[in-house]
């Protein structure tokens, strides 16, 4: 006797069929996937706010401790190479450490009020890989860098001049003053928005910039950050050859735009 047919008979899938399935998945992916590297990005720039937040809670224990100050020097040592990018005390830097090791900048906070959080000068948004850890392992042996442009004080020099006075003196949290436009100082760190020409990597100059250069995030003197559209350009120091003697002024211009946004 022959055994009876199921009423549920099985049917392979035909290669239009196939054809067609994997058209719709590509579809799908190709509709998806631009809004979860959006909200990757967007994670990343949220946790980059989070980490200049804590330094701006640092900056204000720092200045508590010491007489309403912000975090200041050590004044620059002599400019021995061009890999010393700290070539001018009170000049805006990214660095936490010289050539020497010496703590400078948000740096001198690593012993003290950024001490259990050392990783909030690293944003996690870089285009670029950055090591955090060995770039803090470094601090006490050699030069080492931050994410963040620190505004530190107002000087431009490419090197300390004799008429040099900028000092500690004037740079207290609650009175920071007026910038060179006039307008009072609000920004004391910025994402580094940095571009530069591909022969100056000989010397350690290297790109180094955040959340591919459409935005940076700010920390602003009373404590708070926030994202501002980088999209003009407005908040990336392009450095040439032409205008290496004004390097830090140009990181200044991108803090007194800071200064400006509401």
């Amino acid at each position: 006797m022959r055994p009876k047919k199921s009423s549920f008979s099985t049917r392979a899938f035909t290669l239009v069929e196939l054809l067609v399935v994997i058209a719709i998945i590509a579809i799908l992916a190709a509709l998806l996937l631009p809004s979860l590297a959006s909200a990757k990005a967007d994670s990343k720039r949220i946790a980059c706010i989070s980490n200049l937040r804590e330094i701006g809670i640092a900056v204000r224990n720092y200045s508590i401790d010491y007489g309403g100050m912000i975090p200041y020097g050590p004044k620059a040592p002599p400019a021995l190479n061009p890999a010393d990018f700290y070539t001018s005390t009170g000049a805006p830097t990214s660095l936490i450490s010289f050539q020497s090791g010496n703590p400078v900048g948000l740096g001198l906070m690593l012993s003290g009020a950024l001490a259990s959080q050392p990783k909030a000068l690293f944003c996690p948004g870089s285009d670029q890989t950055v090591d955090s850890a060995a770039q803090l392992k470094q601090v006490g042996i050699g030069q080492s860098q931050s994410s963040y442009y620190y505004r530190h004080a107002g000087n431009t020099n490419l090197v300390d001049l004799p008429t040099n006075t900028v000092t500690p003196n004037n740079i207290k949290l609650d009175s920071l003053g007026l910038n060179a436009r006039g307008q009072p100082i609000r920004a004391l760190a910025v994402d580094t928005e940095f571009l530069c020409p591909a022969g100056l990597a000989v010397y350690g100059v290297l790109p180094s910039t955040h959340h591919q250069k459409r935005a940076v995030n700010i920390l602003f003197s009373d404590g708070h950050a926030a994202t501002r559209q980088n999209s003009d350009g407005q908040f990336t120091v392009t450095l040439s050859a032409a205008t290496l003697v004004d390097s830090f002024q140009l990181i200044m211009d991108v803090f007194e735009r800071a200064d400006s946004q509401p």
